[in-house]
């Protein structure tokens, strides 16, 4: 199936210019119609899941560069180890984002039973640093 500029862009829930720009620097690959314009079709799906899936771990665009342009060559165990350090080194990034996700999915947890409580007459508000006295020096962050 062909796609044009924008279905590609709706598809991915990216803007136009960004699959110009993948395109403009050969990291997502697309054919030209008669009238000059991109014409994206199941091969640019495929690269752009994949692209996505690196950029949502944080993988740095020069990576992703470099891992396209591995996959594009002629395969080999020196091919593969290269692209197996790329995907290693971003599935630890990806982990300590996990981590982070869940550090604070947890602080979001506390904050919300405190509010309950503050809301149910169990606890005093204590969130307003406009109440707070200079001895209780406290944070609406604890």
């Amino acid at each position: 199936m062909n796609y044009t500029m924008k279905q590609f862009a709706e598809m991915f829930g990216t803007t136009k210019h960004t699959v110009r720009y993948y395109t403009d620097i050969n990291l997502l690959p697309c054919r030209r119609d008669e009238q000059n314009r991109r014409v994206f079709d199941d091969e640019s799906v495929s690269w752009m899941q994949g692209i996505t899936y690196l950029k949502s771990c944080g993988t740095p665009l020069k990576d992703i560069k470099e891992y396209c342009r591995l996959c594009s060559l002629e395969e080999s165990e020196e091919n593969l180890r290269a692209r197996y350090q790329i995907i290693l080194r971003q599935c630890g990034q990806a982990h300590k984002k996990a981590e982070e996700a869940k550090a604070t999915a947890e602080f979001m947890d506390r904050k919300v039973k405190h509010y309950e409580e503050i809301l149910a007459g169990l606890v005093p508000d204590d969130t307003n640093p406009g109440n707070w006295t200079n001895k209780e020096k406290k944070t609406c962050l604890n």
